[in-house]
């Protein structure tokens, strides 16, 4: 029988010199590979803007500060194992402050890259980043 979740996420844009961070989904399913903005779950008892900090380093190494609301999106898909998840997304953008590039090591992501702007149009990139990143860029 198949389950219902709801996930309240927090994501960032870091657009920085022209180019995207991103993060590419660790799951062998996703064909070509997913790649998403840098973010995940919020802990019990956190503040959307302290996960999207957390989150952010964690995938991806770098340190970013000044978040600032872009938006918010909510979207019901199936996943794998065929449970339905609620998911909803509070998307910043935000500056860098520092810090490294580097992989997440067991998580739901595996790869942190940069891209340039001009590469995102032939990515498999998930919607709800692709549009996100489009908002950022006309502010």
């Amino acid at each position: 029988m198949s389950k219902q979740h709801t996930s309240v996420r927090a994501y960032g844009v870091l657009i920085d010199e022209g180019r995207v961070a991103l993060v590419r989904s660790s799951n062998p399913n996703h064909v070509p590979p997913l790649w998403w903005l840098p973010g995940g779950g919020i802990d019990f008892g956190e503040s959307p803007e302290d996960t999207l900090l957390r989150e952010f380093n964690e995938e991806t190494g770098l340190e970013v500060h000044q978040p600032s609301l872009l938006g918010v999106s909510s979207d019901v898909r199936r996943r794998d194992n065929g449970d339905r998840i609620h998911t909803v997304r509070i998307v910043y953008t935000v500056e860098l402050a520092g810090g490294e590039l580097r992989h997440e090591v067991h998580g739901t992501t595996d790869h942190a890259r940069w891209f340039s702007v001009e590469e995102l149009d032939a990515m498999n990139l998930a919607e709800y980043a692709r549009a996100a990143i489009a908002v950022a860029q006309s502010k």
